[in-house]
C-alpha cells in the first residue's frame, strides 16, 4: 500500500468536472488490478466511483490522502500523484 497527501488547486474543488476526471483515470488503473482510495475529513472514497469523490465535498485548499493498493503500487502511486498535480 502507498499513500501520498495532495492539496487541491482546483479553483471548484472536486466536483464534477474534476471528478470526472479521477474516477475515469481510477477506472484505467482498476485494469491494472490497482484500487485507489481518496480520504479527506474523516470521509474516504473509491477513486472509481463518481458520486462518493462528490460527496466528500473537497474544496480547494483541502488536503486529500490518496491510497494506491496492489498491481505494481510504486509505479501507480507515482501516476497518479502525477494526475493529481496536473489536472487537480
Amino acid at each position: 500500500m502507498k499513500q501520498f497527501k495532495y492539496v487541491i488547486t482546483d479553483e471548484v474543488g472536486l466536483h464534477a468536472r474534476p471528478a470526472g476526471l479521477l474516477a475515469k483515470k481510477a477506472k484505467e488503473m482498476k485494469g491494472a488490478d490497482v484500487t485507489v482510495t481518496v480520504s479527506c475529513n474523516g470521509k474516504s472514497a473509491d477513486a472509481t466511483k463518481l458520486m462518493a469523490i462528490m460527496g466528500m465535498g473537497v474544496k480547494k485548499d483541502m488536503e486529500v490522502e490518496v491510497t494506491v493498493e496492489g498491481g505494481d503500487e510504486e509505479a501507480a502511486a507515482a501516476e497518479m500523484e502525477a494526475f493529481f498535480k496536473e489536472n487537480l
